[in-house]
């Protein structure tokens, strides 16, 4: 099947684009990532790479023409495949029926902000969808909703709340305990800002914590199923038992999909290991919902979730033990950032120890003896286990889907081995992130109503730790540019915030930004930040990464002044060697 190449829309307000020039002609291979042709919008000149491989089949507007945005401009596919071009009106016919509509004085719709390769069929069964999205976490419901958009019909069946791991028990209730860190580290430097507390003392009160956590878990899944809602997605509760002709079936009911859409998520993972049954070994679903303060804790992996969490319950005055089989905590971030985060944390109570796996948890006197792979021992009343996430499958058991180490495989329209059927999010274990899964969620249901045009490009996701300070990433680690480039062929600029006006105002100049990039043409490879606001300062890198800006280029740009975000821009200019307020590079 051909694939169309369509004028993009580069932006809110575009509506059309001018061809400056075909960079390929007819019967031309075209490889992923080839430039095609060249557009002009709002006086911006862009190149626009192609999305598939093949050959070019057909070029159906011409150089010099002005085309409404979504339109088609040309297809790409097989070599002698026959092209069948869905009827389309005239640019010429759309421009005059806008122009009518507005001397009517009437509103002129806003055009589509995809192409429809197929349109919605409106020969629908009562019980019969476009689309059905089983799982209503972020990447289900924002497929559903984004299939409603494109106009289809469409169900999302949810076993239990709207929202999934992030909104119940993940990014969201943990995010609010850390707040509460976050607030009793600055009853800690209140005195010293001139700001005298009647009294120092202060207690947790763990009811009013866990029913605080909840009120905001309740308007955020509200929120999501009012938006549902709204877009008229039709919604069924229970477990979605799917099967192979496409059929779902919730209890007693079935109902048929043309294409399904599996957003079923992830569960804690855990390990076959003695004693780990025991009613004092939580998961990350059971702790945000503990109303008794432990006195100790043993945290079992230190990873993101772990990290976290165990920083919560230190900054309650728990006495914090996380145990880590990696060399470092948080192994997935750059090393020298992971291991300055567990200096700060180290400094705030917390204890670490990395290099070691548990073998048996014993249980005895209302407390756990952990016993460690390496002949230690750590004994604490609560344990917390949390060592990531698999896949939840549930209901998927009639499926013969090829899977990859318990992950549904899926390919880069995010189907799965069964054409129709796709699996965006946690459940194919690609980037167990909910931004992730919103753009997986995203073109899963653009491909599902429209066939396989958009791919989920997940190269600049970043991610983000949100301790005190906080830690985040996008692209590549230093280790792995050194793996890729060769230690001679980066180069890497950093800027700490020890000197920066709104940190130190603000009692958080801790930290430093690390900007990696390539030696040749300082094409951006990787920003690592740790430090105040570093989950929203990650943003920025990874727009301008995914931008392909070079270095240069953000040399060249202005940063308000005082702001934390000027470290990043000194960082960048650091790569270069003329970072103002840092010292001279030594030759």
């Amino acid at each position: 099947m051909a694939f169309e190449v369509i004028m993009p829309k580069l932006g809110v307000d575009m509506q059309e684009g001018e061809i400056i020039e075909w960079k390929k002609q007819v019967g031309d291979v075209v490889n992923e990532g080839d430039i095609l042709l060249e557009i002009m919008s709002d006086k911006t000149n862009m190149e626009l790479e192609a999305e598939d491989s093949g050959v070019l089949l057909k070029i159906v507007r011409e150089a010099g023409e002005t085309v409404p945005v979504t339109e088609v401009i040309g297809y790409i596919g097989a070599e002698g495949e026959v092209v069948e071009e869905a009827a389309a009106a005239p640019a010429a016919d759309v421009a005059k029926a806008e122009a009518d509509l507005k001397a009517a004085g009437l509103e002129v719709p806003a055009a589509p902000a995809a192409p429809a390769a197929q349109a919605p069929k409106a020969d629908l069964a009562a019980d019969e969808y476009d689309m059905i999205v089983v799982g209503g976490g972020p990447a289900g419901y924002y497929a559903a909703i984004r299939g409603a958009q494109l106009g289809g019909k469409i169900a999302i069946v949810e076993k239990s709340e709207f929202g999934g791991t992030c909104l119940n028990v993940g990014c969201i209730p943990t995010k609010t305990y850390l707040k509460n860190a976050e607030i009793l580290d600055g009853l800690k430097i209140a005195a010293g800002r001139g700001i005298n507390l009647a009294s120092t003392n202060y207690t947790i009160d763990m009811d009013k914590t866990v029913d605080f956590k909840n009120s905001v878990v309740k308007t955020l899944t509200g929120g999501v199923q009012g938006l549902l809602k709204a877009n008229k997605v039709t919604i069924f509760n229970g477990l979605g038992q799917v099967n192979p002709d496409k059929t779902v079936t919730i209890g007693s009911e079935t109902i048929k999909g043309r294409s399904i859409v599996l957003a079923t998520g992830s569960k804690v993972s855990r390990i076959n290991i003695p004693g780990i049954d025991s009613k004092f070994v939580l998961t990350s679903d059971d702790i945000l919902d503990l109303r008794e303060m432990p006195k100790s804790l043993a945290v079992m992996g230190g990873g993101v979730v772990g990290v976290e969490l165990g920083l919560v319950w230190a900054s309650y005055g728990v006495d914090v033990t996380v145990i880590e089989m990696a060399d470092r905590i948080i192994p997935g971030m750059d090393r020298e950032i992971s291991v300055e985060l567990q200096k700060v944390l180290s400094k705030k109570g917390m204890k670490f120890l990395t290099s070691v796996g548990v073998s048996e948890i014993v249980e005895g006197n209302n407390e756990l003896t952990i016993k460690l792979n390496n002949g230690e021992e750590v004994v604490a009343e609560r344990a917390l286990l949390s060592i990531g996430r698999v896949p939840q499958l549930a209901g998927l058991e009639n499926l013969n889907l090829e899977m990859d180490r318990g992950r549904i495989k899926v390919n880069a329209y995010q189907e799965t081995s069964i054409p129709g059927i796709y699996a965006p999010g946690d459940v194919n274990g690609t980037k167990m992130l909910a931004h992730a899964a919103y753009r997986m969620g995203e073109v899963a249901a653009e491909n599902a109503i429209q066939g396989n045009h958009h791919k989920a490009k997940l190269d600049y996701t970043p991610a983000a730790v949100y301790t005190h300070p906080e830690i985040a990433m996008v692209g590549l680690t230093e280790e792995q540019a050194i793996e890729q480039y060769g230690k001679d062929g980066i180069l890497i600029g950093r800027n700490s915030f020890t000197g920066n006006g709104r940190a130190i105002a603000s009692n958080e100049a801790h930290g430093f930004v690390k900007v990696i990039a390539d030696a040749k043409y300082h094409e951006i490879l990787g920003v690592h930040i740790i430090g105040p606001v570093a989950a929203e300062m990650i943003n920025e890198a990874a727009t301008i990464m995914e931008a392909e800006l070079t270095v240069d280029d953000v040399a060249a740009s202005i940063h308000g002044h005082p702001t934390f975000s000027e470290v990043m821009y000194e960082a960048f200019l650091d790569v270069l060697g003329v970072a103002i307020h840092n010292p001279p590079k030594r030759k």
